[in-house]
């Protein structure tokens, strides 16, 4: 068996890219962006009445239809009155920490999300996890073009199967 190892451009999916891309577009990308910045800075879930608080420039019925887009579109999870999810961030405890310089830690969805967190934020942060074959702990420095001092580190990218199984879960 013969193991390929691909770089980062030649695992680019245009298609994806551009799926991400319309999803991001339209009136709900200031919502967006709000959602963000606020679990960045202050971690999540973040209630609807902050979000319609915060853009006081919109109504809470184009707030609310936003919100709906975006959760159709699968860019958050808004449960209960709450955006319990808007990738890269997870107010739900998972595998994969994100810690800022100042302290802060936040929850990403997958290790893919928890890579991309400090580009996406010009940041530099630490991300924590575990191994996923022995169980030990894994810390690795990680600023906004990638990891720190870590030329053997690899990505293990693959499409699986439908649901639950597609995150990626392990570092």
């Amino acid at each position: 068996m013969r193991l390929e190892i691909k770089t980062a451009d030649e695992l680019r999916d245009p298609v994806l890219e551009a799926r991400w891309a319309e999803r991001r577009e339209g009136p709900q990308a200031e919502v967006l962006r709000y959602i963000l910045g606020a679990f960045a800075e202050r971690g999540g879930p973040i209630p609807v009445g902050d979000i319609e608080a915060a853009l006081a420039g919109r109504t809470a019925a184009q707030v609310r239809k936003g919100l709906a887009t975006l959760d159709a579109r699968d860019l958050i999870l808004l449960e209960e009155g709450k955006v319990r999810l808007a990738y890269p961030f997870s107010a739900t405890p998972t595998p994969f920490v994100v810690r800022f310089e100042d302290g802060r830690e936040r929850f990403a969805c997958c290790a893919i999300d928890a890579l991309g967190i400090p580009a996406m934020l010009n940041a530099r942060v630490v991300v924590r996890s575990r191994c996923q074959h022995c169980g030990e702990p894994l810390e690795l420095a990680v600023n906004a073009a990638g990891p720190l001092g870590a030329d053997e580190v690899m990505v293990w990218v693959g499409r699986r199967g439908p649901g639950e199984r597609r995150v990626c879960t392990s570092l």
